[in-house]
C-alpha cells in the first residue's frame, strides 16, 4: 500500500485487514519498535497511548489504512532507527505468537517489518547521505574477493556494510 510521497514506513493489504479488525475491538491502535531483544526487535502494536513514547523515540510515519478514519502512528527507538534509517520498512503480518504485549497475540499472529534499502531519490527526500559511493551497486569485497553472490537477504547486505562502512552520525531526525 503505497503512494507518489515517499514514506519510510507502509503495511501489506494483510496488515490492513488485522489493523482493522483490531481496531475494531481495542480502539485507535499504535505501534512502538524498540529494537530490544526477542519480541522487543518486532513492531508491537498498542492501544493508541498504551504505550508511552518520549525523547527516546521518533515517529517514522503515520499509517493510513483504508477502512479507517485515524492514521496508525509508527513509533521507533532513536538507537534503533540508528541502525534502520536507510531503509524501508514494511508492516506485514504472518501467522505464529509474538509477544503478550501486542494486542494481536491473541489472533494465533504476529505483526513483523520487511525492509529494504532506501532508493537514492528516497534518500535525498529523507535527507540522508548514502553509506559510501558502493551503496548500491557494490560487488567487491574491499580484500577484492567477488561478493554479488552474497547479498542473498538484506541481512546479509546490513551485514556487510556494517563490517564496510559505518554509519555517519545523524544530524537529524526527518520522518
Amino acid at each position: 500500500m503505497t503512494t507518489d510521497e515517499p514514506r519510510r514506513v507502509d503495511l501489506t493489504a494483510a496488515a490492513a485487514d488485522l489493523l482493522r479488525r483490531l481496531t475494531g475491538q481495542y480502539g485507535p491502535l499504535m505501534f512502538h519498535q524498540s529494537g530490544g531483544c526477542c519480541d522487543g526487535s518486532s513492531p508491537m502494536c498498542y492501544p493508541d497511548g498504551e504505550f508511552q513514547t518520549g525523547e527516546a523515540d521518533i515517529l517514522l510515519g503515520a499509517l493510513p489504512v483504508p477502512g479507517l478514519d485515524r492514521r496508525v502512528p509508527f513509533w521507533m527507538s532513536v538507537s534503533q532507527y540508528e541502525y534502520w534509517k536507510h531503509t524501508h520498512l514494511t508492516v506485514d503480518v504472518v501467522p505464529g505468537r509474538g509477544s503478550g504485549f501486542s494486542v494481536e497475540a491473541p489472533e494465533g499472529v504476529r505483526f513483523l517489518v520487511r525492509s529494504r534499502l532506501l532508493t537514492e531519490e528516497e534518500l535525498t527526500h529523507f535527507q540522508l547521505t548514502a553509506l559510501s559511493p558502493q551503496y548500491h551497486n557494490q560487488t567487491k569485497h574491499p580484500q577484492g574477493a567477488d561478493m554479488s553472490d552474497r547479498y542473498s537477504s538484506l541481512g546479509d547486505r546490513l551485514e556487510q556494510l556494517l563490517q564496510v562502512d559505518k554509519f555517519p552520525p545523524s544530524t537529524s531526525f526527518t520522518a
